[in-house]
């Protein structure tokens, strides 16, 4: 028998060791890489490309002005017209435009449309159609503003609204479309909506009644096998307005958006919002597939870019495809002038809203000061809680991180930084006990277990960074910090958590008692459970905290807050001193250095 040749044996180990590895590969990655191999080879593939563009939580920034401050904004809707309209000029129709929710409350312009002016058409949703949106899905502030307002916003799009986890308790079907399939070029696209199903976490059951949310996962699990069967599609992109670090919020998982992403295959593309965190990143899910996960933060700073790259065969089958994204900063980008042109009128309409005068305040107001003790701007909210519902005792947290009202004449912008959203007013009853572990909760989350005085006073991240402003420099949310008017207490630093809080009586003067029942006004998100001052750290079930409200306003804290400086004229804001942080030798001098880390310029 003759010997084989150098050649031959040497192409016969190639194909051995080529066997090897494609043995090791997914047969289904396998034949994509023959298809589109065949297909280029023989020249008969063509390459079809399509823009997608995200924007999320942009929280009523329609346009570059912040009616609230009277400065301009870096992002805006207006910004994002030009970014896809420059697009589409140079892309065709090869452009997909979606919407992650929280559109429907922020800036002063949705307020006015959401409750002052409910006639004509919706801002928002003028502001969607014009921009040509293709798809938009629902936030839980969405939700927040009442299911008359979302209700009527939706109906006048003229684009689909999804939420495929939103379902109707009468007929145990999706309140809105679940998904939307596009076909450009002959490459089909699905996207798949959900929002967070922690709604019922913050939100009283009146704004969503008739409502219920479900998990994201199982949804996710079952409408991806309904999709892919039924549509067939090239790409399936999640649009999911939660968050990603899958944190359990009482029974709710309100974050689960990187563990879809993980866990259930056939995900594409997932889009994030809710957590206002910027973010690009690829993910690896249980099949080995790769992810992109995008998440363009808030205020329409940003707007997610994603390009999508398709080879088609002559059959008009997708052999081959390949998906990458990008963040653009809209601070490079000008205003489109035919955007701005045409909402030139409701822009006027908001400056003459905003700019009505309310009323006079004799001194400057700033939440900077609740973080160390009694301040002006807190006790003021605390004394019209009081007012208005006649309960013994008050919660307040300051909503803003950085608000500063300036003494003279007060304006309606201005209470948008007095109380940044739409909670109403509750009263509940709570006994002592329960009003005492509410406040060890809250400064739990609050104050550090002071040792020296070289300690810091506040809870901050391990390692905060200079000069950072926002929240992200503290540990916790602020918004959770909820101090308490109507009763008399101090706060020892150097206790731990839990044995923080000595209530030493009523502002009165009279005993405070753990055993009595006291009526206690706070605002409507922690009412229903928001931060888990009344679950974790009253000890109330979630389930039984509706059973404890005995008064709820009709209408939002701004409101009434507006119409009490319109009535009393001249506001004198004041300290009340009904708390304290304690030992002051500890206190003070960490309070100078946290007020510095919080704000440097200062």
């Amino acid at each position: 028998m003759p010997r084989a040749s150098p050649f031959c044996i040497f192409m016969t180990k190639f194909a051995q060791i080529n066997i090897e590895c494609i043995n090791r590969i997914p047969m289904k990655k396998i034949l994509s890489g023959v298809l589109a191999f065949a297909a280029i080879a023989v020249g008969s593939a063509k390459e079809v490309e399509i823009k997608l563009y995200q924007t999320s939580d942009v929280h009523g920034s329609y346009f570059p002005y912040d009616f609230i401050t009277g400065k301009p904004l870096s992002g805006s809707l207006a910004r994002v017209a030009t970014v896809v309209g420059d697009a589409r000029e140079k892309y065709g129709d090869n452009v997909l435009l979606v919407d992650n929710g929280d559109i429907l409350q922020g800036q002063p312009t949705v307020y006015y449309y959401n409750y002052i002016d409910t006639v004509v058409p919706h801002i928002t949703s003028e502001i969607m159609n014009y921009m040509k949106y293709d798809v938009v899905n629902v936030g839980n502030h969405d939700v927040e503003t009442g299911r008359a307002t979302l209700d009527r916003w939706a109906s006048q799009c003229k684009m689909p609204v999804l939420g495929a986890n939103i379902i109707e308790t009468a007929t145990g079907k999706p309140h809105f479309q679940p998904y939307e399939v596009f076909e450009r070029d002959g490459v089909k696209i699905a996207i798949l909506g959900m929002i967070t199903p922690a709604i019922p976490a913050w939100l009283p059951e009146v704004l969503w009644e008739g409502l219920k949310f479900e998990d994201m996962e199982s949804t996710a699990r079952r409408w991806i096998p309904v999709i892919k069967e039924k549509e067939n599609p090239d790409v399936i992109i999640g649009l999911f307005h939660a968050g990603q670090d899958g944190n359990i919020l009482i029974n709710y998982k309100e974050n689960p958006s990187l563990e879809i992403a993980r866990e259930v295959p056939g995900f594409d593309v997932v889009l994030i919002g809710h957590d206002h965190r910027r973010d690009i990143k690829r993910v690896v899910n249980v099949e080995g597939d790769t992810v992109l996960v995008m998440n363009p933060a808030n205020n329409a700073d940003f707007v997610t870019d994603i390009t999508m790259k398709f080879e088609v065969d002559d059959s008009g089958k997708v052999v081959d495809k390949t998906i990458s994204g990008e963040l653009l900063d809209l601070s490079a980008y000008i205003a489109d002038s035919n955007y701005m042109n045409r909402f030139n009128p409701e822009i006027e309409t908001i400056n003459a809203y905003v700019s009505e005068p309310l009323g006079v305040f004799t001194e400057t107001i700033s939440t900077r000061d609740s973080y160390f003790g009694s301040s002006e701007f807190v006790d003021l909210i605390h004394e019209l809680q009081l007012a208005l519902s006649g309960a013994d005792i008050s919660f307040v947290a300051p909503l803003s991180y950085d608000a500063m009202i300036p003494a003279g004449e007060i304006k309606v912008a201005d209470m948008f930084h007095l109380y940044k959203y739409e909670n109403m007013l509750y009263v509940m009853e709570l006994t002592g006990r329960e009003i005492k572990g509410c406040l060890e909760e809250s400064y739990r989350k609050w104050v550090n277990t002071m040792t020296s005085p070289d300690d810091h006073l506040l809870l901050l991240k391990e390692q905060p960074v200079q000069g950072e402003a926002g929240r992200s420099t503290l540990l916790n949310r602020s918004y959770n910090f909820d101090s308490a008017a109507g009763i008399r207490y101090i706060v020892d630093v150097t206790k731990p958590a839990g044995e923080k809080v000595e209530i030493i009586s009523m502002a009165d003067g009279s005993p405070f008692e753990l055993d009595k029942t006291y009526r206690v006004a706070l605002n409507s998100y922690r009412g229903n459970g928001g931060g888990e001052l009344l679950t974790d750290g009253a000890g109330i079930p979630h389930d039984k905290l509706s059973h404890r409200i005995v008064y709820s306003t009709d209408r939002d804290m701004r409101y009434y807050l507006s119409q009490y400086i319109k009535e009393q004229g001249t506001i004198h804001p004041h300290k009340l001193n009904q708390w304290r942080f304690v030992p002051e030798e500890l206190v003070i001098p960490a309070a100078k250095r946290d007020y510095k880390i919080l704000f440097p310029e200062k």
